[in-house]
Formats: structure tokens, C-alpha cells, sequence
């Protein structure tokens, strides 16, 4: 585990601007986030490196900077193109059916409310338990699996109806 500010940035950082990126479905948001976040956790590294699992505040930090961006920001609309959305993996010509589902996917989520997103990004993307996503969010665990089942009930509704073509107005 890196013990300075900069060897934990400079192993971590690919990774929490994925993860940023999978939480936002916008890459230039996710990065904007990120900076913020990294900001204010050298400000307190000393405290957070003490902590059992420094990656594991600095996610909630994103998550918590993801959420209240978007209360900072109410009269701002971002067009989240489906090419941005490509960013989070290489960009390559791929005409396969299972491309397109999830092309199709990521415009789904990115309509979900903010929690839900969350939740479901937390759960899918990263792997962690209702416990750590919880944690994460600051509620409860069935609060978790409430945001999940929702968002997965609002996904699977969403099946039957295609994704928005071109790109997704999406306020922030």
C-alpha cells in the first residue's frame, strides 16, 4: 500500500478516474471530479493514509463530490454523447451486437437518478457488498439494496424501449 500522497496518486489514479467515469457516463466531468477530490484528500492525507483502506475513502469522496456536483451545478446541462461514453474503454470500430447493447446499457443507466447510478456502479463496477456500498453512500444497507433493485427494475423496463439516438441531455 503506497504511504505518500503521490505514490498513492500515481497508483491510483488511472483507476479512480475509471471508476469516476463509470459513476458520471462523462469523462471530462469525471476528471474534474477526481481533481477535486484528490485536492482535498492531500490536504488530509496524514489522516486518510491511516485509515485501514485509504482507496476506499477516496471513493466515498468521489462518490460524495459526484453527488454534490450536481446540487452546485442545477442550471447547467451537459450533452453526454454517446462517443464520451466510449471513453471509458478504448475507442474501436466494433460493429458486434454485444457493442451495441452496451452502448445501449450505458444510455440507460446514465438516465437513472444519481443514487440509483451509484449503487449500481458500485455494485457492478467495482464488486463491493451492500456493506461497502452503504458505507460509500452513507445509508443503510437495505437503502442499498432498495437503489439497486430500482435501478435494475427501471433497467430491465428500459430493454424494451431503445436508447436515445445521438446524444443524452442530461442536467448536472
Amino acid at each position: 500500500m503506497p504511504g505518500t500522497f503521490d505514490e498513492f496518486v500515481a497508483e491510483r489514479l488511472d483507476q479512480l478516474l475509471r471508476y469516476a467515469t463509470a459513476l458520471t457516463c462523462d469523462p471530462h466531468l469525471a476528471k474534474d471530479v477526481v481533481q477535486e477530490v484528490l485536492l482535498r484528500a492531500q490536504q488530509h492525507w496524514r489522516r486518510i493514509e491511516k485509515t485501514d483502506q485509504p482507496m476506499a475513502y477516496v471513493r466515498r469522496m468521489i462518490v460524495n463530490e459526484y453527488l454534490s456536483w450536481r446540487r452546485r451545478r442545477v442550471n447547467r446541462d451537459v450533452m453526454l454523447a454517446h462517443a464520451q461514453l466510449t471513453d471509458i474503454s478504448p475507442t474501436i470500430d466494433d460493429l458486434t451486437s454485444r457493442y451495441d447493447e452496451r452502448q445501449a446499457m450505458l444510455g440507460r443507466i446514465v438516465r437513472l437518478p444519481r443514487k440509483q447510478r451509484a449503487a449500481i456502479v458500485l455494485r457492478y463496477y467495482e464488486n463491493l457488498t451492500d456493506q461497502e456500498i452503504a458505507a460509500a453512500l452513507g445509508c443503510a444497507e437495505a437503502t442499498v439494496r432498495s437503489y439497486v433493485s430500482r435501478a435494475l427494475a427501471t433497467l430491465r423496463a428500459d430493454v424494451t424501449r431503445p436508447a436515445p439516438k445521438g446524444g443524452l441531455h442530461h442536467a448536472v
